[in-house]
């Protein structure tokens, strides 16, 4: 076995200053063909956002078409490591990878250096990072591709299916919030969340939409197990009210009213436009219990 002198007391200091965040990662190949008429792949990491409005750690790197393993994506996971120690940033507490095709190369090498990947399409920051890219960047390269050399595959549709009974409450009910009241949500009493930074452009008047649900006895364990499931976005399909979730996961929360059905959808595409698809879930006891055991902010956006 290896060991390791214990880390000095400035080391350690500086290891409990460094910040910390949740990586998102995307390792797939570009609109780009490179001189040997191959497709680029690239490699894009970026930290999850905090609500301080800070600058999130980023990293990149281009992988020859030739090289794309796991044992060159865990090289460069390495070096963006070390990259981000460098720059003041402790290892992420877990990393999120959305794409399945490449679900097992990102689990073999993230395993060789012990980091937690979760396969979630809760990655708000990278998608953003991508539609930058594509609008601004892939375009002014030599060899960009203006259209698909075919045609994209046709997205299979995950059937939803009932929420798992250990997320099942005694209630629910659909609500709005003002946007302005959602900037505050750091600072109520909170148990499970995950919060996202809200532009200060918006209009704190503007309507947020979300899902409430509620259960007495068990609102915590509720939050718990909902929290784990990666909720990404509210959506109809048909008169059903769905949560899409981790990868490829797609949830029945609830069957709506035409009438409902009519009036979610037309809710859910105003906050797309107007509010840039912030939506929001929350878990309470009860609805007048000030305390959210639960509060996740969602966007729905389109995925690349």
């Amino acid at each position: 076995m290896i060991t390791a002198d214990p880390p000095s007391s400035d080391a350690t200091a500086s290891s409990q200053s460094a910040r910390q965040a949740d990586w998102e990662l995307d390792f797939y190949s570009r609109p780009i063909l490179e001189p040997d008429g191959k497709k680029r792949w690239e490699l894009l990491i970026t930290g999850t956002p905090d609500l301080s409005g800070a600058e999130p750690f980023r990293f990149e790197r281009r992988c020859p078409a030739g090289d794309v393993n796991s044992t060159w994506l865990a090289a460069a996971l390495r070096d963006a490591l070390e990259q981000a120690s460098r720059e003041g940033w402790a290892p992420p507490r877990r990393l999120r990878s959305w794409r399945s095709a490449m679900r097992t190369m990102v689990l073999r090498a993230a395993a060789e250096l012990e980091l937690d990947v979760i396969s979630s399409r809760r990655t708000y920051a990278l998608i953003d990072w991508l539609a930058q890219r594509d609008q601004e960047v892939y375009p002014l390269e030599e060899g960009y591709m203006s259209g698909p050399l075919a045609p994209p595959p046709a997205p299979v549709s995950t059937p939803a299916v009932p929420l798992p009974e250990a997320v099942r409450g005694d209630a629910l009910s659909l609500a709005s919030l003002p946007l302005g009241s959602l900037r505050e949500a750091a600072d109520w009493p909170l148990g499970f969340s995950d919060l996202l930074p809200i532009s200060d452009s918006l209009d704190p008047e503007l309507s947020v939409p979300g899902l409430r649900l509620f259960s007495r006895s068990r609102a915590l364990a509720l939050a718990g197990w909902l929290g784990g499931l990666e909720p990404v976005r509210l959506r109809v399909d048909g008169q059903q009210l769905v949560l899409d979730a981790g990868q490829d996961d797609t949830w029945l929360v609830t069957d709506l009213s035409a009438d409902a059905a009519a009036e979610t959808i037309e809710l859910l595409a105003s906050a797309r436009e107007q509010v840039k698809g912030l939506q929001f879930i929350a878990v309470q006891a009860t609805p007048d219990t000030p305390r959210f055991e639960g509060f996740w902010m969602l966007r729905d956006q389109p995925e690349p």
